[in-house]
């Protein structure tokens, strides 16, 4: 059976759903996640016990998890994950991060994530009890970011604005965050629960790689459902998450039942706990299969359970109409002038028409995800200026704005060059993603962060003009985990290393023709090949080069891949994976990029099952 559990509720109904105080809910983005006041004087107390040693590490660790407070893998220092619900996030938050990263964080920068959360690093224990404090003022929460709980919901940045788009999923996923923060079943399960809301089946929020996730469905009588979708995931054992259910109601509240009966099925499967590594939904979908599950699941629905439950979603739906407080049309606006060219680059790669006439969103490309205190002012500006206060974040590192209006789109592009946030080319060759790696990371193996800068740097020095080439989306995880989702990039790696007699090169595994676009979600394969991490920018340039000047006309990056051969690449780099042997000359590649001392694998012991 499952771990007792704590009472982490204080007076937790079950006809209540999850939700101790609902007249606090406040139907506006970034807050989705109810905030509660006695939780900090929890964390203070507890965290003054810790350090005062009156708490076990163990003991403290589960506690600050559900917080959304991570250790790291420097010492006396933490990691705060807050929660963007779908990636809502205001421009009074985008203010309280700047002030919060300003006074407590000695990078002066936070992180958006590939869960659409934002992560500051290296503050310290005493301190994270002040800044946790002082950003729920805000409405932003990092309430079960970390640990065996249901983590960060994402989802599609432009829901709601998408031509096609059957309904707005946004309350549905609103509600079952709602429903779910704080739910007495997730707080201790055997590992995390990663779930998607897509908008179309476009599946920009790539469900298919995630625990549980949700598709919006329409019967021809009106009615609004989802398909849900379990048992996916990457990491070591990377599945693809088939379909358990075509259609579940959604009004109802029908697929809160169905998603509680599955995590009480995953709770209480007593195997998985047993291996933390492999403590997924997806390795008890796999071992069973999913047909079988989904008769667990229409057993369980059939428990006393059931009746002690409110799934009504009137007092949790997410209900907020944007387009309501949509920015007016402008008395003036700019136009280009001398910067035509440069301007039409960004309007083509960073600009995409609303459903809604008149209105455009603009995604902003924002380099590794990291966001400094500048950036996130003069964004939270740009909001209240030009979106009526509507931004997202999105599963590639970047921030997508909502409803600017047409005519100021080009007004948009200039403030954020003000703030050097105006690049094009977002979700192309150039907009490299990379999870945090050795910079903080306890798992890390390598400096993905050091590396996504060196092949960013390198494929700007390319000056890559080809449409096709541009195409190309290259992703790298400093571990096997995949927290960049390196399985899906056209162009993947995740880190490694090589063993020279008694010295370490670090290095990557490379993965080549995955993909996320369309609705076509597939794992890249992996080469046999093992990259000094030095080496990486000259395999991606010779691989980038081979698929310009082989390619046939009109033939995408993947369909050349699996035309060639995975062989054909792996010879591209056949003398870059050769031996190196330790010496004065060789002594640059036994340092991970952006290091300043010999390599070495120090990986520590993850938190997340913990």
């Amino acid at each position: 059976m499952a771990p007792a559990l704590e009472d982490t509720t204080q007076g937790h109904s079950p006809k209540q759903g999850s939700l101790e105080n609902p007249e606090v809910l406040e139907n506006v983005p970034g807050h989705v996640i109810p905030i509660l006041e006695r939780e900090f004087d929890d964390f203070d107390t507890e965290a003054g016990k810790f350090l005062r040693g009156e708490l076990q590490t163990d003991e403290f660790t589960k506690f600050r998890l559900r917080q959304g407070v991570y250790g790291q893998r420097q010492a006396d220092v933490q990691m705060v994950r807050v929660k963007l619900p779908m990636g809502g996030v205001t421009p009074d938050q985008f203010d309280a991060f700047a002030e919060a990263i300003e006074r407590y964080a000695p990078l002066r920068k936070g992180h958006i994530t590939t869960r659409q959360n934002i992560q500051v690093h290296h503050i310290p224990l005493d301190t994270m009890a002040v800044m946790i404090r002082e950003l729920s003022e805000s409405g932003l929460s990092s309430r079960e970011g970390c640990g065996n709980t249901v983590r960060n919901v994402t989802g599609d940045p432009r829901a709601g604005t998408l031509e096609g788009e059957l309904f707005d999923v946004t309350p549905y996923a609103g509600a079952y965050v709602r429903y779910f923060v704080r739910h007495p079943t997730t707080q201790l399960m055997p590992r995390k629960i990663k779930t998607a809301f897509s908008a179309t089946d476009a599946d920009n929020a790539i469900t298919q790689i995630h625990d549980i996730a949700f598709t919006p469905r329409l019967r021809e009588d009106g009615t609004r459902g989802v398909e849900i979708r379990v048992g996916g995931g990457t990491s070591i054992m990377p599945r693809l998450a088939p379909v358990l259910y075509d259609f579940v109601e959604v009004d109802n509240g029908d697929y809160l039942k169905i998603s509680e009966a599955v995590f009480r099925i995953f709770d209480r499967t007593d195997f998985l706990r047993v291996n933390r590594a492999r403590a997924r939904v997806k390795v008890l979908v796999d071992k069973i299969g999913i047909d079988a599950f989904r008769e667990m699941v229409d057993e369980e629905i059939q428990g006393d359970w059931v009746e002690q439950r409110d799934f009504s979603i009137d007092r949790i739906l997410f209900e907020h109409d944007e387009q309501t407080n949509a920015p007016a049309k402008p008395l003036q606006h700019g136009s280009p002038n001398g910067d035509q060219r440069d301007f039409d680059r960004f309007f083509a790669s960073n600009v995409k028409p609303q459903r809604q006439r008149g209105f455009s969103t603009v995604e902003v490309k924002i380099d590794r995800g990291d966001v400094t205190p500048e950036h996130l002012r003069g964004l939270g500006q740009i909001m209240r200026d030009f979106t009526g206060g509507y931004a997202r974040t999105t599963v590639q590192q970047n921030l997508v704005l909502r409803w600017v209006r047409d005519e100021t789109v080009y007004d948009v592009w200039k403030a954020l060059k003000v703030i050097g946030l105006g690049d094009s080319g977002v979700n192309e060759i150039t907009d490299t993603v990379s999870c945090p790696g050795t910079d903080s990371c306890k798992l890390g193996i390598t400096s993905s962060m050091g590396l996504n800068q060196a092949v960013r740097e390198r494929l700007l020095s390319m000056q890559l003009e080809d449409e096709l080439t541009r195409k190309i989306h290259i992703k790298m995880s400093g571990c096997p985990n995949g927290c960049s989702q390196h399985h899906i990039a056209n162009i993947g790696f995740y880190g490694a290393s090589i063993k020279v007699g008694e010295h370490t090169i670090p290095a990557y595994i490379p993965h080549i023709a995955g993909s996320f676009e369309n609705g076509d979600v597939r794992f890249g394969t992996r080469l046999k090949s093992r990259l000094p991490a030095k080496r990486v920018p000259d395999a991606v340039e010779r691989w980038v080069r081979f698929y310009e000047e082989e390619r046939q006309p009109g033939e995408e990056f993947n369909a050349f891949a699996s035309r060639v051969g995975a062989d054909q690449f792996e010879a591209k780099v056949k003398d870059l994976s050769m031996p190196l042997e330790f010496s004065l000359e060789n002594m640059g590649y036994f340092i991970d990029w952006t290091k300043n001392a010999p390599f070495h694998v120090e990986r520590g012991e993850g938190e997340c099952a913990v």
